[in-house]
């Protein structure tokens, strides 16, 4: 079991892996990892081997990855294998964004943290790259109910560089690109100059900047750095072309999940883990296999980055 320890500067409850304050102390590359897809995102008979399968493809880079979570009133950047089993198995762990995080930490219980409680709590912990499935965004009634996801705000607000499939196409993309243009949000197009949409490659929406290596994008995250650009930015790549779904299997499974939940009166931060679920178990493994293909995907790519960014070209 690794050691842990707490930041010896701060009053912060942090506990953070030797292996990331050590990465973190030597300026080596370190990329975050959200907790959510662990405990929401992934079946739980599969979702602790398929964390540290995405560990994996950090380290594969020369990178160092740190899974965050909340766990017993503290918040961990670097997760051991009681604690990860933890997170994917317990019944209660709490979805938790940055608003929830008191609630979270003063209980005590288990939380996973989402795309915006990860960005910005690996922001406090020193840590500028992360890695993720897809961006929440606007959801597709937002234009009535003005529900949009707290990952917009906290992308507003942290100057981390985040690797993702785009926005997940559950939602609304043209609206959510529109937000994250009005907040000053970055936006790259890896390889494509289409808005990747999670599950399908093509969003239907056009990318603002396209770039075509983590060498671009190392040079680009290190002029922002240079001018103090204190928003995100995102790097969306597309899943894997021979792990897409089709465009009749995607369409035909939302149109029945969206009516679902709203029959089962589903609303707010649980309509994005009922869809996943949805999805899940009315694709035949086709969404789950996208799923963990981009993931494993933007974990590497995360992970060159920040290598590359770390003086280290693993290329």
């Amino acid at each position: 079991m690794p050691r842990m320890s707490a930041p010896a500067s701060s009053a912060l409850p942090f506990v953070v892996a030797d292996e990331v304050s050590d990465a973190i102390a030597s300026g080596r590359g370190v990329v975050a990892l959200e907790s959510t897809i662990i405990s929401h995102g992934l079946p739980t008979e599969t979702s602790a081997a398929t964390a540290r399968d995405i560990e994996s493809a950090v380290r594969r880079t020369g990178s160092v990855p740190a899974t965050v979570a909340l766990l017993d009133g503290a918040v961990h950047v670097g997760l051991d294998d009681e604690a990860l089993v933890r997170v994917a198995e317990e019944p209660d762990v709490v979805k938790t964004s940055v608003r929830d995080l008191g609630p979270v930490l003063a209980g005590g219980g288990p939380g996973a943290t989402t795309v915006a409680a990860t960005s910005y709590l690996a922001h406090l912990a020193g840590i500028s790259f992360f890695a993720t499935g897809g961006l929440g965004g606007v959801h597709r009634d937002g234009r009535r109910t003005w529900d949009e996801s707290a990952d917009l705000m906290a992308l507003a607000s942290v100057p981390v560089t985040v690797v993702c499939a785009g926005v997940k196409s559950i939602l609304d993309v043209p609206a959510t690109l529109e937000r994250l243009e009005t907040l000053s949000v970055t936006v790259l197009g890896f390889g494509t100059d289409a808005f990747p949409g999670f599950y399908v490659r093509d969003s239907g929406s056009a990318v603002p900047w396209r770039v075509d290596s983590a060498d671009e994008v190392a040079a680009i995250v290190r002029a922002r750095t240079a001018v103090r650009v204190r928003e995100a930015m995102v790097v969306a790549q597309p899943v894997p072309e021979a792990d897409e779904m089709t465009a009749e299997l995607h369409d035909r499974t939302l149109a029945d999940g969206l009516a679902a939940a709203g029959t089962a009166g589903v609303s707010g931060k649980e309509v994005t883990p009922f869809l996943l679920r949805w999805f899940h178990e009315h694709t035949g493994g086709a969404s789950l296999r996208a799923n963990v293909a981009l993931v494993l995907q933007n974990a590497g790519l995360a992970g060159r980055i920040a290598a590359l960014c770390a003086g280290s070209n693993h290329e």
